[in-house]
């Protein structure tokens, strides 16, 4: 068993990450402290808070070494303990059973990126005073566990004993009490599911699922991050990402996109990859009021009163499948991408509010012309509509086939 680590800026928070360390170690578990602070000297092996590891350790981790990190100016200061607390956290990962970490705004940004690092399970709690909004850009992908801290981290009172406690002895059952793995032998295998793609992916799951763990995303921006970054852990064996729709929301500015790293996990990891259009024809917004104003006189469809799609045009659809060729073409393991000629989304069909052939059709030939086809990459095309179960049988049949 490794520790529990306990970190934050011992330079402005030593009481309090003191007080969370003597909790966690009072239950029985190890600990190592690691003082994140940029106030300090940074040039020295050992520093005045008494952390474990003093912030000068840390800050040499910087690609730039420490002098990166001792800058002068508070917000380059962090953003560059940042990077540096990233990389000393994925050296010492084998060690970190857990990590739990206090903070304000700035504090919450220091010590995130490190959490996302460490692989998907590894207990992460994060108590911050930012947590009761909008905490998206925090968490990310990973499995971080936000506290709301309720006063500031300034200090312990009645309020910050309870509540610092609760994270303390939270952190301390996780670390403690370990998930055992699944024992039934079946890989876990990757399908992202977007609600216009429901019963392909429904039937595809259900047509594997004796065989493998199937873990279903959301494609909704952190939907594909999440899966992506289980492929990159390796704690997915293959994937069937049946809905690329992140790609247009990246591309035309939606609400759910998945950044430009999309596929990029699938490329460096050489899993078996069966990949589709799905909801290939639409750029996520919410209400319709907030739909930009250059889009107002689109194609715009309310799915509910929270999300509004807008239809994708030929000329959009020629750069969302350039852009998927290219990723494509990174890929050196085995990869089947189909293309559904019936259309790409429950309403994607004749009678449908999205029903469009020549959209479609400059995507499906744009990738076609781009994707660069061998053995081992091949681009498939099939006659029915994506969820035609046919097609999902066809998806089955290829994914059997490479993996």
């Amino acid at each position: 068993m490794g520790s529990v680590y306990v970190v934050g800026t011992f330079d402005t928070k030593g009481d309090e990450l003191r007080y969370v360390a003597g909790l966690v170690s009072a239950a029985g578990l190890p600990v190592t402290t690691v003082n994140l602070g940029t106030t300090g000297d940074l040039g020295t092996a050992a520093d005045a808070s008494g952390a474990d590891v003093a912030a000068g350790e840390v800050a040499a981790h910087h690609p730039g070494g420490r002098d990166a990190v001792a800058t002068g100016d508070r917000g380059s200061a962090v953003a560059a303990m940042a990077a540096a607390f990233e990389a000393f956290t994925r050296v010492r990962a084998g060690d970190v059973s857990a990590m739990i970490g206090l903070g304000g705004s700035g504090g919450t940004a220091l010590i995130t990126p490190a959490m996302r690092a460490l692989p998907i399970g590894v207990p992460k709690v994060m108590v911050s005073t930012v947590a009761s909004g909008d905490v998206a850009a925090y968490v990310g992908p990973s499995d971080i566990a936000m506290l709301y801290s309720v006063t500031d981290v300034a200090g312990l009172n009645r309020i910050s004993r309870q509540v610092l406690g609760n994270a303390a002895h939270a952190v301390a059952g996780m670390a403690a009490n370990p998930v055992p793995a699944a024992a039934d032998g079946r890989s876990a295998l990757g399908l992202t599911m977007f609600g216009v793609t429901t019963p392909c992916v429904t039937r595809v799951s259900d047509l594997l699922s004796d065989d493998y763990d199937c873990l279903v995303f959301h494609a909704t921006g952190t939907g594909g991050r999440s899966m992506e970054k289980l492929v990159g852990d390796g704690l997915i064996g293959g994937v069937l990402d049946i809905s690329t729709t992140e790609v247009c929301d990246l591309l035309m500015g939606g609400v759910m996109s998945a950044g430009e790293g999309r596929l990029d996990a699938i490329a460096g990891t050489r899993v078996p990859y069966v990949g589709s259009c799905g909801a290939l024809d639409m750029v996520n917004f919410g209400a319709m009021d907030t739909v930009p104003g250059k889009y107002r006189d689109r194609n715009l469809y309310p799915h509910n009163p929270q999300v509004t799609l807008m239809r994708t045009t030929p000329e959009e659809n020629a750069r969302i499948g350039g852009f998927i060729a290219g990723k494509l073409n990174a890929c050196a393991g085995p990869v089947r991408f189909f293309i559904p000629e019936g259309g790409v989304s429950m309403i994607d069909a004749p009678g449908q509010p999205f029903h469009d052939p020549e959209a479609d059709r400059v995507l499906f030939e744009t990738l076609e012309r781009e994707v660069r086809q061998t053995p081992d990459r091949r681009l498939i095309r099939r006659p029915e509509h994506i969820n035609d179960p046919a097609f999902a049988d066809a998806l089955v049949a290829a994914f059997r086939e490479i993996s």
